[in-house]
């Protein structure tokens, strides 16, 4: 019912500059490289982590209120003040019509940022929903809750959504799958060493703290407590592991409703569906048959007033960031402190323009473009998109591993790349969605509803391709296999990734090399498993997957070997489709800047700062990495994350490459270059 803390989730009419005005930037973005972050007292050659940021790490601790804090932070907290600035003045503004975005900005924001009424009002705005809990009486009635639940944002029990057919992706269909848990990943309620027992431990302390706010006697909550993570355990042990759902074969199971029952048929699944609006659903992709029996069995065992428990944890447990300061309080104390590592809680105002941006965040998104995001920098990213483009064709034709057509292939799939840059042609619409200046939680739980019926609505439909999955503030980006698309929001778009003055070095090396990642994820070990047009087929010849897995192989077995605290290894299985695009990536980008520097006489042989063009792109990669980390989000995020921590996405691809090693003289047999039968040679 709530946005989840990691909602990545996915368009209307206004003019820019009609919706809101706002000041100056909040805060000055840094220059695109600063020599003073470099440690000159370390050695390329050795830990080029070290010397390219190792005065950046030295002067940066963590604030107590992140669990990390690199470039990707900085970026994401200048951001914050920009949206804050334009959250801030949509809400002063008191002639602003009704229904219009800057009236939805500004109520949105103020209504987070009414501290007394939230306060006053506690858990009592979700009266309503706790009482139809109470009320289920049955089966049917929870397949009637479940599907309450689903209307109204959160995956509950098992996760059900519309998205593109995997083999036909002009369409939208039914999506259903695992999901339901509390804790990050299944591995947290099944694996036996004294972290995983001492965090489920702490888990149902704060689940039976959280019932106990919402009234119930000490001895209830603690007992309604055990039931929840009890069945939470028996979800987890029906679903399947985060390297296993690499595989997007194994999560195609194209079925029509009726065999979907079959697999669950204790559940009412009609009744779940018509609490939707669904009356025919037509084809469903079941993600986890395996699962389903599973949750079925759950189903017909479990007691009613167990699931009952379990929808009122997970009701409080998504609403808890948006209620009074003892649920805020009790919410971080767990998925904060215990969790991640974090020192303090992050202050209101962040709290509640994170909020604005996940609920309404492509009207929050417009006047964040005019503020942030020229036409000239849009202008020049795409030339460069081009230029890696052109680069990647070059490399796809010099392949000595892979057959002729394959190459072919490979060649259509790369020209039908579709590049959608800093923010949507066309807009979300917003206008049937209300917000107000009443509660808090119940905007959020609006915002959640209307992205969750948008999703929904759309099975059936045909594909609408101008979509984006991210909002243009988000610092991030991404290839979607099923549409061929590569995607990058104007926040990511920023000094230190990107700066439209920069030199080609620089820009080439930083947001260059994170577009050429995201082009390889098109011809990984999952990409390739798309065509042209998106759907899901192998185009490989055996050989060339047999090619490919061998050269794949020693980069998973170099991540394997990466130590990053008390013996917790790097899951090389887990982040290789991460480690080989940043590789590839890399190399694509080099390619494209020599050429650019090709086309400018002398261009090669200028130094800034006192570093080569070479020098500076491998600079300019290494700076976006820089990055200190608690122990406790390093270990989540080798537990549960795909990509590999920070300081080994520089160590580990650039010891692949012999441009890295010409470009720093770094002598054979040194740390920074592997040994020649060990480098991975992909791209």
């Amino acid at each position: 019912m709530f946005p989840s803390r990691s909602s990545r989730r996915r368009l209307g009419v206004c003019l820019l500059s009609s919706i809101v005005a706002v000041t100056a930037f909040a805060a000055e973005a840094p220059p695109a490289f600063e020599p003073a972050n470099l440690d000159l007292k370390a050695k390329p050659s050795e830990d080029f982590n070290r010397y390219a940021n190792g005065g950046w790490l030295d002067r940066n601790p963590i604030p107590a209120d992140l669990t990390s804090w690199g470039s990707f932070d900085e970026l994401r907290e200048r951001n914050l003040a920009t949206l804050r600035e334009i959250c801030d003045a949509a809400s002063k503004k008191s002639d602003s019509p009704n229904g219009s975005a800057p009236r939805k900005i500004g109520d949105f924001f103020a209504s987070g940022m009414d501290e007394e009424a939230i306060e006053t009002a506690g858990a009592k705005p979700l009266a309503e929903d706790f009482s139809f809990i109470d009320a289920i009486k049955d089966r049917e009635g929870l397949a009637v809750a479940l599907g309450r639940f689903r209307d109204r944002g959160p995956d509950v029990g098992f996760s059900f959504y519309g998205d593109q057919d995997p083999k036909d992706t002009t369409q939208v269909i039914a999506q259903i799958g695992q999901s339901g848990l509390g804790l990050p990943d299944r591995d947290y309620y099944l694996k036996d060493d004294e972290d995983s027992k001492k965090l489920r431990e702490g888990y149902l302390t704060h689940v039976g703290k959280m019932f106990g706010l919402l009234g119930e006697a000490p001895d209830l909550a603690a007992e309604n407590a055990r039931r929840v993570i009890a069945l939470e355990t028996e979800l987890a042990k029906g679903s399947m592991t985060r390297v296993q759902r690499r595989d997007r074969d194994a999560v195609y199971h194209k079925m029509t409703a009726e065999e979907t029952q079959a697999l669950m048929p204790d559940f009412a699944l009609p009744k779940f569906l018509a609490e939707l609006k669904i009356t025919a659903p037509g084809a469903i992709n079941v993600h986890q048959p395996d699962f389903l029996k599973a949750f079925n069995r759950l189903v017909k065992e479990t007691p009613l007033d167990d699931w009952k428990a379990y929808l009122r944890w997970h009701l409080v447990h998504r609403a808890a960031s948006y209620l009074s300061k003892d649920f805020v309080n009790a919410d971080f104390d767990f998925f904060g402190r215990a969790l991640t590592g974090a020192k303090e809680l992050r202050p209101r105002w962040k709290r509640v323009v994170t909020a604005v941006d996940a609920g309404i965040g492509e009207l929050l998104g417009q006047v964040y473009v005019e503020k942030t995001f020229p036409p000239e920098a849009k202008k020049r990213v795409l030339e460069m998109v081009e230029n890696l483009r052109a680069a990647l064709r070059e490399k796809i034709d010099k392949l000595e591993w892979m057959s002729p057509a394959t190459k072919l292939a490979a060649q259509k799939k790369l020209a039908a790349f579709t590049v959608k840059m800093g923010y949507p042609d066309k807009w979300r619409d917003y206008s049937s969605l209300a917000i107000d200046r009443g509660p808090f939680v119940l905007n959020a739980l609006r915002a959640r509803q209307f992205e969750s019926r948008r999703s929904l609505g759309k099975i059936g439909q045909p594909v609408d391709r101008t979509e984006w999955g991210m909002t243009p503030p988000t610092v991030n980006a991404y290839y979607r296999s099923t549409l061929n698309e590569i995607v990058f929001p104007a926040g990511i778009l920023q000094p230190p990734f990107f700066s439209f003055t920069a030199d080609d070095a620089i820009n080439y090396g930083g947001i260059g090399a994170v577009i050429g990642h995201e082009m390889t994820h098109g011809f990984d070990d999952q990409g390739r498993k798309s065509d042209a047009n998106g759907n899901l087929v192998d185009w490989w010849t055996a050989d060339d997957a047999r090619n490919f897995n061998e050269r794949a192989k020693l980069v998973v077995e170099q991540f394997n070997g990466y130590s990053v605290l008390d013996g917790l290894h790097i899951n090389g299985e887990l982040t290789q489709g991460e480690n080989i695009a940043d590789l590839g990536g890399l190399k694509i980008a080099y390619a494209a800047l020599e050429k650019a520097l090709a086309a400018k006489p002398g261009a090669a042989e200028k130094k800034i700062d006192g570093f080569t063009p070479a020098q500076r792109f491998f600079l300019g990669y290494a700076q976006l990495w820089r990055r200190n980390m608690r122990p406790e989000a390093l270990r989540l995020q080798v537990k549960t994350n795909p990509h590999s921590p920070a300081s080994f996405r520089v160590i580990g691809p650039l010891s692949n490459l012999p441009e890295f090693a010409a470009a720093f003289a770094v002598p054979a047999g040194a740390p920074m270059a592997r040994p020649a039968e060990l480098q991975a040679r992909i791209w």
